[in-house]
């Protein structure tokens, strides 16, 4: 089983190089996990809007569930979602029948009800295994993984704002949470995010741009 925070040595990468594990135009690609949830997603999506960004969303399946709403203002919006498991459940610990459960259970639900293809995942936790990447492949199902792991989740802003000056570079593929965890600092965030880059020079890219290969 493999776990990461950051840019894993190359030779995992290389093992893994189906896996996408930074963007491939030299822009920066941001990503929300955990979500859609009432206490952040639609101020996630309002400061997008204002910034006139865009960015994938992992959805969990039984927030999607919960709240379809917001997944239908998150599509609207032109965001993708991604699959990030029906239950948040570590992929690792299943058979290889539980993984494909917990995949197909998210694409089925969200094609069925919300008239939506999914083509990307991320498993939770960032925890993965070979077997985990031949399913994936079977189910042609793109699995982003990241460079750069804000910390959020632990709802403190100066742990985010060390995160982004230590590990921002182009190419960076970012993970924020759409979660209750993260929704107090969460504009904080992304408003320093958003200045971090253009002091630097970056742009931060569409996603179907961003994740081309």
């Amino acid at each position: 089983m493999i776990k990461y925070f950051f840019n894993p040595p190359q030779i995992v990468k290389k093992i893994f190089s189906d896996f996408i594990w930074e963007t491939s135009n030299n822009q920066i690609l941001l990503t929300f996990d955990d979500g859609p949830v009432i206490e952040s997603t639609e101020m996630i999506l309002d400061i997008l809007k204002e910034h006139n960004k865009r960015g994938v969303f992992f959805c969990v399946g039984n927030n999607v569930k919960k709240n379809p709403a917001l997944v239908k203002k998150i599509i609207e919006a032109r965001h993708i979602i991604g699959n990030h498991t029906f239950n948040h459940s570590i992929l690792t610990k299943l058979d290889d029948a539980s993984i494909s459960a917990q995949i197909d259970s998210f694409n089925y639900f969200v094609n069925d009800n919300l008239n939506h293809t999914v083509k990307y995942f991320r498993p939770p936790h960032g925890k993965f295994n070979f077997r985990i990447k031949k399913i994936l492949k079977k189910k042609k199902l793109t699995n982003i993984m990241w460079s750069l792991l804000t910390y959020d989740y632990k709802n403190d802003f100066g742990i985010v704002r060390n995160s982004i000056d230590k590990y921002l570079k182009a190419n960076s593929i970012i993970v924020f949470h759409d979660s209750i965890k993260s929704a107090a600092i969460i504009r904080q965030s992304l408003d320093y995010l958003f200045e971090a880059v253009d002091k630097k020079g970056f742009t931060i890219g569409e996603p179907e741009e961003c994740l081309k290969r």
